[in-house]
């Protein structure tokens, strides 16, 4: 380090770099998809590990079903930190609003530096279908082309973008209540589809569901009445559990999961916001034991489904935020190793 001459100026300490603002179009395309799949497989990893963990988000509710949420976690692997808040507002798509807003802040651990500033609304979108993704990676069939979604919403879409990255899905069949919504995601499905797919507009979710290999709900509802009956799952079938708007809000008879194996992000994470797990334990269906944790299966630990049906309950945790907000920092600066501290 050269020093200052006596009498001279310092040399002015360099200027901070600006935060990278990773919009809904940064985050699209299915390659920046499999980066966040393969990012969350890692960190759910070292969950299972004992290297990192994922603190409970704060949640303050404020009128019916609507919510403010904070999260925040660190991937000390990584050297990246996230702090996540959002708003959650059911009654919102009939204002034509999203239902979910909010911004993430991406930091990199050693400088304390604020890296990057993400669509908090997007980001969610992308991650839990992301993790959807990776349990259906891990569970599903191989050969699994037919895809049924409960709902027309933005998580929808994500699902089967997610799912249609991991699986041949040749044929979606699609339910949700509103039937101009629903006539719109297949269209949407039909315009975006990476191969060509079959799409089926169908009256219920019965209709809907019976016989697919891969299901996915995705449902804002807050009812404690399912919306998927047990008896219409065909025997090993993965499902991919994504709605409900609060901790006893049911898409999916608790029945299902007496016999199913059921994969969670993590136990006390499902114990505490996971519906149909709550539901289940409440019954004596199942005990705690029975739920498999991704990372478990990740690594190996858990022997998985095999061949049994599979039903991953998803809640979402502050960990896959900062997860998949390094996943794509690293992809929107990739070219640019000044940037890239993730």
């Amino acid at each position: 380090m050269t020093e200052a001459l006596p009498g001279s100026a310092a040399p002015p300490a360099p200027a901070p770099l600006s935060p990278v603002t990773i919009d809904a179009g940064a985050m699209a395309g299915e390659d920046r998809l499999l980066r966040v799949v393969d990012a969350l497989a890692e960190v759910f990893a070292d969950l299972s590990a004992g290297l990192t963990r994922s603190p409970s988000r704060t949640v303050v509710q404020h009128g019916p079903e609507r919510e403010l949420l904070a999260g925040t976690a660190v991937w000390e692997r990584r050297g990246v930190g996230s702090v996540k808040i959002t708003t959650l507002t059911p009654d919102n798509p009939e204002r034509g609003l999203p239902l979910i807003h909010g911004v993430v802040v991406l930091t990199d651990l050693p400088t304390g530096r604020i890296t990057a500033l993400l669509d908090g609304a997007e980001l969610t979108a992308v991650r839990t279908g992301a993790v959807a993704a990776l349990a259906t990676r891990l569970c599903a069939p191989r050969d699994a082309a037919e895809l049924a979604v409960v709902g027309a919403g933005v998580q929808a879409r994500a699902a089967v973008l997610a799912v249609s990255a991991v699986r041949p899905i040749r044929s979606v069949r699609v339910y949700s209540r509103t039937a101009a919504r629903t006539e719109a995601f297949a269209q949407w499905i039909r315009d975006t589809a990476p191969r060509p797919v079959e799409v089926t507009v169908c009256g219920s979710a019965e209709e809907a569901v019976t016989g697919a290999a891969v299901i996915c709900t995705t449902t804002s509802t807050g009812g404690t009445t399912p919306l998927v009956a047990a008896e219409w799952v065909a025997p090993g079938a993965h499902l991919n559990v994504i709605g409900g708007t609060h901790e006893d809000a049911l898409e999916v008879d608790p029945a299902l999961l007496a016999s199913a194996f059921t994969l969670v992000e993590e136990r006390t994470a499902a114990v505490a916001e996971a519906g149909e797990v709550r539901a289940a334990l409440a019954a004596g269906l199942i005990e705690e034991k029975d739920l498999h944790a991704l990372g478990d299966l990740v690594r190996g630990v858990s022997p998985g489904p095999g061949g049994r049906t599979s039903l991953f309950r998803c809640v979402g945790m502050a960990i896959e935020d900062t997860a998949a907000a390094a996943a794509l920092y690293a992809a929107t600066t990739a070219g640019h190793p000044e940037e890239d501290h993730s």
